[in-house]
């Protein structure tokens, strides 16, 4: 959070990933300030969360793409924004619905990777801590 938590990068991030990749481009769809956006643009590449590529030599002009730390960050920008259009979207009929590439509507959920459950708050338990059956039996 100490990266993403900063005004404006997860916005920016949101940019890259859905195909926004010049500073213009992205300026103009979050609405940053060029200074702050160029701030934050140096703290994800410094983080290894997008990469900075040169398109152009003079005036020297980069395109920014996300890193594979980056890429991992998809999925939980696009839960944040399913929750948003289900919990906070004053504009339903604004809502982008989004496909797979299966052709399936996109619906995010996060599964265990051992036994494929369903996470949610009432599964996930901190990994050091001592699982015993009654703590099982009492739940």
């Amino acid at each position: 959070m100490k990266i993403l938590g900063e005004k404006w990068a997860v916005l920016a991030v949101r940019e890259i990933t859905f195909g926004a990749r010049r500073f213009d481009e992205i300026v103009f769809n979050t609405g940053a300030a060029r200074n702050i956006l160029a701030s934050r643009l140096k703290s994800l590449e410094a983080a290894g969360i997008i990469t900075k590529e040169q398109y152009e030599t003079s005036p020297a002009r980069y395109e920014y793409r996300l890193s594979e730390a980056g890429e991992q960050l998809f999925t939980v920008l696009h839960a944040i924004r399913d929750w948003g259009d289900k919990h906070a979207r004053t504009d339903p009929e604004n809502i982008v619905t989004f496909r797979h590439s299966c052709g399936a509507t996109l619906r995010p959920e996060m599964h265990c990777a051992a036994c494929g459950d369903v996470l949610d708050s009432n599964s996930a338990i901190t990994a050091d801590r001592d699982v015993h059956e009654s703590d099982l039996t009492d739940a």
